[in-house]
């Protein structure tokens, strides 16, 4: 094996990150020393020796299913036995996407700072609600922490609903390319002017496959797939079966898959809204909009014509109705309750689909760290 000189450490860029012939040469490359020996890079000029990896917890399921409880409850065990690797306590890393904005703690249920001071906590409230946070972005920023954690003989635990985000991590994005104003602005006018229904059908006559799979009235990625199709002439389905980048280094992901009742999940998600609302939600909205009005963001596009993320945390709309006037408080509550339900179970139709889970929980709460220690216990290399 290549010898490679120990120099002072940096911190990799993200343009460094996405170069090199495999993830683990990178990576070695840009930390300018020699990689820990549970690390060794897995391409063709550096063949696995069968050194044992090193393990990444994922906890995922739908939101408010205790996910982050029980992340928090692993994370502050003294000690951590996971695939052979001993470990001081874990690293949360955050895996949801609307909690990477900082302006929106209360709403997308953030740890809070008392929860914080038990263990370490990344990348929560990482950027503005201006910014648009995407998935490629929080990799780049999740390969690091990911690496940090280790070195610091900590274990690895990524918790979030973010299908996606994991994705993006364990299998690489896809190389689609950049799609001219142009076309956007076309293809956003065709819905516009079509309707749901009769877009849908244009779009399932050209590409059945992505058709099939999309709802009649899921706008964004409808308009999105069309705009693929017309400036490349290929389907957004083939364009994310190409995986750009592959995994990001030669760790193993371990993943838990949180899937409760719906019955029990839909009361927690009432619960939680009630005591949002109790601990100063409306007033976490009320000054978002202020300040976007002030940044002149309020209610605009961005340049690349996608609407600020930050403003479809679930409740933000209902929220802002309330804010408005066009709805009680109580309406804009039980909405949001409502909107999040559903939407958790979309998250875990798409799970159970495209989730190559190691474990499926279906329990709450205390009985959730029960099984999943009993099961990472039994854990091999």
């Amino acid at each position: 094996m290549p010898r490679h000189p120990r120099r002072n450490s940096t911190r990799p860029t993200a343009t460094a990150l996405r170069t090199g012939p495999c993830p683990g040469c990178a990576w070695r490359r840009l930390r300018r020393r020699r990689a820990p020996l549970a690390t060794t890079p897995i391409c063709a000029d550096h063949p696995w020796r069968g050194r044992p990896l090193n393990p990444v917890l994922v906890i995922i399921g739908p939101t408010a299913s205790g996910k982050s409880a029980l992340g928090l409850a692993l994370a502050t065990r003294p000690s951590l036995r996971l695939a052979g690797r001993d470990f001081g306590g874990g690293t949360i890393i955050n895996m949801d996407s609307m909690q990477v904005y900082r302006e929106l703690p209360i709403i997308t249920a953030q740890p809070t700072t008392d929860e914080r001071s038990y263990a370490p906590h990344r990348l929560y409230g990482v950027l503005p609600a201006r910014e648009v946070g995407t998935a490629a972005r929080w990799r780049v920023m999740a390969l690091i922490e990911i690496a940090a954690a280790h070195e610091a003989g900590r274990l690895p635990i990524l918790v979030g609903g973010s299908g996606l985000y994991l994705r993006a991590l364990t299998d690489g994005l896809s190389p689609m390319p950049e799609i001219p104003a142009s076309v956007r602005a076309a293809s956003r006018a065709s819905w516009e002017e079509l309707g749901p229904q009769a877009f849908h059908d244009r779009l399932s006559a050209r590409d059945p496959e992505t058709g099939a799979r999309l709802a009649v009235n899921d706008r964004q990625r409808q308009v999105r797939a069309w705009e693929v199709l017309e400036a490349t002439g290929r389907s957004i389905t083939a364009w994310q079966q190409e995986r750009g980048d592959g995994p990001p280094a030669p760790w193993r992901f371990i993943t838990v898959l949180l899937a409760p009742d719906r019955a029990w999940l839909r009361a927690r998600h009432q619960r939680r809204f009630d005591a949002m609302v109790q601990g100063g939600v409306v007033e976490e909205v009320r000054a978002l909009e202020a300040l976007l009005a002030a940044r002149g963001r309020l209610d605009r596009l961005t340049l690349d014509g996608v609407a600020l993320p930050a403003l479809k945390a679930h409740g933000v709309p209902e929220l802002r109705a309330h804010l408005h006037g066009t709805m009680s408080l109580a309406d804009a509550v039980e909405r949001a309750v409502l909107n999040t339900s559903q939407y958790a179970k979309r998250q875990m139709t798409w799970a159970r689909h495209q989730i190559m889970s190691d474990l499926s929980v279906t329990t709450t709460e205390n009985d959730q760290l029960r099984d999943v220690e009993k099961f990472l216990n039994k854990v091999t290399p």
